[in-house]
């Protein structure tokens, strides 16, 4: 009989982030699928309360906690510490987590102390002649595998955005609390503080609804025969504040730095989506003067609804990769759709209506 361990970390208010929800509702969905398994949650946190109370209808047939000042911020050795004596406690033969930067970092040592194993970046899973079998891509996302694991316990990190988060109802509960021993010498490394850009610089929001792809095109002549760079950036900014969209880009255009060609200065190659970039994974994405070539398309098999703007009807976005491409001028469309998120946004606090 396996015992499904939710591993999850808490925010910065103590409760249960978006990842750790979807880890939830992933739990949830492979409890179904294993007759006579049982559900534990294991939550590690400066202070956990708000999480377990979420917990209180997940299903979860026990509840653990690893609280404490030192296991607030994200460290190697004190999240390898808590993520152990958790594994331990639960005596979990499936571990199952968010792919976040925290427990990326943490969770292989965890899995070295436990006698265990651990698999990364997995998208999926499926039951496999009555066993578990997780899905995840290679080759830059253009090879997909399906693995089965012997070893125990087995930890699996999923990506953040393959299920929908679970959003139970909370209600009292209290979590059996697991000491670990948080020796100073653990707690060398210390979070000074935090750099965040403003919020009108933040282009990259994982959370959103829609992503926002810009293409070379932006930066190349127009209809008159001139660039004009100054008018995208103004266009594309505009948009991502009035939307809260995220952005990306693909190569060529983040590339052009380097070629003494004009760019989008707001742009980085950690917007870069595709191939050599990143698989994001919005429920919506639009992309703008692009080909929607392979390279760059390969990084939107998880968007679950693809449109385009692109002035070539015969563009690579037509052959399939859209759900409907758009044959029109990106910056007269994204002119009028800034237009219309004006009117449509709520006056600001204190302006008559």
């Amino acid at each position: 009989m396996d015992t499904i361990l939710l591993l999850l970390h808490t925010g910065p208010d103590g409760g249960l982030t978006r990842a750790a929800r979807e880890t939830v509702a992933a739990g949830q969905q492979i409890l179904r699928d294993m007759p006579g398994a049982s559900l534990v949650a294991g939550v590690v946190g400066g202070q956990v309360q708000p999480a377990i109370e979420q917990l209180a209808s997940s299903g979860a047939s026990r509840l653990l906690a690893v609280e404490g000042p030192a296991f607030g911020p994200a460290r190697h050795a004190t999240d390898a510490a808590a993520a152990a004596a958790l594994i331990r406690s639960a005596q979990a033969t499936l571990v199952l987590a968010a792919g976040t930067s925290r427990w990326s970092r943490a969770l292989p040592a965890a899995a070295h102390r436990c006698q265990g194993c651990i698999d990364t970046h997995a998208t999926g899973w499926a039951m496999v002649d009555g066993s578990l079998a997780i899905t995840r891509w290679y080759y830059r996302q253009r090879m997909e595998a399906q693995l089965r694991r012997t070893p125990r316990p087995w930890l699996i990190l999923f990506d953040p955005g393959i299920f929908p988060p679970w959003d139970g109802a909370p209600g009292p509960a209290q979590a059996q609390r697991v000491e670990v021993d948080a020796d100073p010498n653990l707690q060398r490394t210390r979070v000074e503080g935090v750099q965040a850009p403003a919020a009108q610089a933040q282009t990259i929001r994982p959370d959103a609804d829609l992503l926002l792809v810009a293409g070379a095109g932006w930066t190349k002549k127009q209809a008159d025969g001139r660039a004009h760079v100054q008018e995208a950036e103004a266009l594309l900014l505009d948009f991502l504040a009035k939307s809260r969209a995220s952005l990306g880009s693909s190569k060529s255009l983040v590339d052009l730095s380097g070629e003494g060609e004009a760019v989008l200065s707001f742009l980085t190659h950690l917007n870069q989506v595709g191939q050599t970039g990143s698989t994001p994974r919005h429920p919506k994405g639009l992309a703008t003067c692009c080909h929607g070539e392979e390279p760059h398309a390969v990084g939107w098999r998880f968007i679950h609804e693809r449109r385009a703007i692109n002035l070539d009807p015969g563009c690579g976005w037509a052959r399939g990769k859209a759900d409907v491409l758009y044959v029109a001028d990106a910056f007269a469309v994204l002119a009028a759709v800034n237009a219309r998120l004006a009117q449509a946004a709520p006056p600001a606090p204190g302006t008559p209506g």
